[in-house]
């Protein structure tokens, strides 16, 4: 995928939100305009009330001082001539006033007349006039057309925000579902057959038996030297509707891995899964036409909660062994776990036996992976990776070895050492933050908090320059306890990563609940990129649902320089890889930025290659 695919992916998302924001304040700016102008009317009629009334008083007032001066007059003669009427109102400034014997049954005001004797001699008549409110009057249509397009204004904004909403929505949803779905099949993928899985774990009964099979298509390498990777795909696809034809309805199926299936059956223990299983298999082993008749195998594996755990782990790790089983009595075979195939394995053997000498003999080392910012490719941190050489069977892959180290209780004191020797070389690059990977076991321990703050206090190292890293699952077991166990942590001044987003639960409203500062996305993604269309469509929402939740956003596995361009216009802010460099010594980390600018920016990357649309 190139980058001016991976930028319009994220250009509708980009112009709907700015379509919200500029709806939002159109409707704010037209309501409060719309308020002021209410508000403004009110008090114009109020105030040109007033202003009628003082002038009707001014005038009542003029007119009985005029009265005083003419009394003498009213003394002489019981009517008044028109003449002198005339200069009473010019006296008083009242237009329209009439002398009359009787007041008038109309609506006109009246003021009574006494003559020299004190007797009523008529009075004097005039309409009131209303200056102000007249004014106000006049200009109560203008008003009124402004705010009738005020409120127009609003009401198309509402219309578009409201249309806009559900824009933004529509695109959200498609990016959960590109996350939770595979993409040829259109089944759930892996992530999302996990939180199945855990869900099904979590709603199970008493009376119910929770079945988690692998299914693993045989000879598929065939398949695509023979066929291609479109008539792979085909097949595939075809697998796909196979399984699930053959299984029950309330049954999922979902697509893990290029040619592995997993298959979640929650049922009572009435029913037969193992027949059930194994005419899906049947169904899979059909023939099929892709330009020619294609035989294809499977073989799976299956565990069941309760009997053979209740946690995820303990279930899928089970239904692997029983998978590898079944793989090893060849295709068309289905296992379930036994106690039996639990076994450990040489190596898992070898790590039993010698891991503890390992750690009392200094063997194993820690290394570092330079993290680097996603515009300038300057070093920015390290990532603290645990090593072991064995001194007779060479390197043991972390993968191997610290599953064991968990069940043999030693992730403690494993996780101490890695967390103090990274603090003290820590002050080797003072530029640089160091991240630490913490196990799900230390995370759980309230022990982690005191580990941590002694390990600050022994190295002198600013908090604010440790980077603990902790994986999704952890925060699934006990939430409130994870989010009172981070926020303990962040008292101590260190930052919180979730590292592998992806490779899990990816569950949103985890992500909304827990204090998190970095969300460090999952290789596989990174992979993708370039091969798969989802690819880039997952990343770019990955980046936008931290950058809602303030998150900076950190991606793995950088491998060539067409992924690390788009992950920066995608808006990664930082990056690690084998494209910068592999997980090395401290020593060779200190020659690393030896070589670097002086700066403390690494070599420029070569020119990236040329990208199409």
């Amino acid at each position: 995928m190139g980058a001016s695919t991976l930028q319009a992916i994220g250009a509708p998302q980009a112009q709907t939100r700015r379509s919200l924001g500029a709806s939002r304040l159109i409707v704010i700016l037209a309501l409060l305009s719309l308020g002021a102008s209410i508000v403004t009317t009110g008090i114009g009629y109020s105030l040109a009330r007033q202003s009628d009334e003082r002038l009707w008083a001014e005038q009542r007032l003029a007119l009985r001082g005029a009265m005083s001066e003419f009394r003498a007059w009213f003394g002489q003669t019981g009517g008044l001539d028109p003449r002198f009427v005339r200069m009473v109102e010019r006296s008083v400034n009242v237009a329209g006033l009439t002398f009359e014997a009787d007041p008038s049954p109309n609506a006109r005001e009246s003021q009574p007349v006494i003559d020299g004797s004190g007797r009523i001699a008529g009075f004097f008549t005039w309409e009131k006039s209303h200056p102000m409110t007249d004014a106000m009057n006049r200009l109560v249509p203008l008003i009124a057309g402004i705010t009738a397009v005020l409120v127009g204004l609003a009401g198309f904004s509402l219309w578009q925000l409201r249309r806009a909403r559900r824009e933004l929505a529509a695109s959200e949803e498609h990016a959960r579902r590109a996350a939770d779905e595979d993409k040829l099949t259109g089944l759930p993928n892996h992530a999302k057959m996990l939180e199945l899985l855990d869900l099904a774990l979590a709603e199970r009964t008493t009376e119910e038996v929770v079945t988690f099979a692998l299914i693993e298509l045989d000879g598929m390498d065939d398949v695509t030297a023979h066929h291609g990777v479109l008539g792979s795909d085909e097949l595939i696809v075809a697998a796909a509707g196979r399984l699930k034809e053959g299984l029950p309805e309330h049954a999922v199926c979902g697509r893990i891995g290029t040619d592995e299936f997993a298959v979640l059956l929650t049922s009572d223990a009435a029913i037969d899964v193992d027949a059930v299983l194994r005419g899906a298999i049947d169904g899979v082993a059909r023939p099929y036409w892709v330009d020619t008749v294609v035989r294809l195998s499977a073989h799976g594996g299956f565990a069941q909660a309760p009997a053979h755990g209740a946690t995820r782990g303990e279930v899928t790790r089970r239904t692997e062994l029983a998978l590898r089983a079944a793989a090893a009595k060849g295709p068309g075979t289905l296992v379930a776990f036994d106690p039996a195939i639990d076994k450990l394995s040489a190596e898992q053997r070898l790590i039993h036996r010698e891991l503890p000498r390992a750690i009392t003999a200094h063997e194993l080392e820690v290394h570092y992976q330079p993290i680097v910012s996603a515009g300038g490719a300057a070093f920015v941190g390290v990532e603290a990776l645990l090593r072991w050489t064995h001194v007779t069977h060479g390197s043991i892959s972390p993968a191997a070895f610290i599953p064991v180290a968990e069940q043999m209780g030693l992730m403690d004191t494993l996780g101490a050492f890695v967390l103090r020797k990274a603090l003290q070389d820590a002050k080797r690059w003072p530029d640089l933050y160091v991240a630490v990977n913490l196990s799900p076991l230390q995370v759980r321990d309230r022990g982690i908090i005191d580990v941590v703050r002694a390990a600050l206090a022994e190295s002198g190292v600013s908090p604010s320059r440790l980077m603990l890293e902790i994986t999704e699952g952890v925060l699934i077991d006990n939430p409130d306890e994870m989010i009172r166990r981070i926020e303990d942590l962040h008292a101590l001044g260190v930052r919180i990563a979730l590292d592998d987003f992806g490779s899990g639960y990816s569950n949103l409203s985890y992500l909304q609940r827990f204090p998190l500062d970095k969300l460090k996305i999952d290789k596989g993604f990174v992979s993708a990129l370039g091969q798969s269309g989802n690819g880039g469509v997952i990343i770019q929402a990955i980046v936008a649902l931290g950058r809602a939740l303030g998150l900076s956003i950190t991606v793995e596995g950088v491998e060539t320089e067409q992924q690390r361009v788009l992950l920066r216009l995608a808006g990664c802010d930082e990056m690690q890889g084998f494209l910068f460099a592999r997980p090395a010594s401290a020593k060779a980390i200190d020659r690393l930025i030896k070589q670097s600018k002086p700066s403390g920016v690494s070599p420029a990357p070569p020119a990236p290659p040329a990208l199409t649309a």
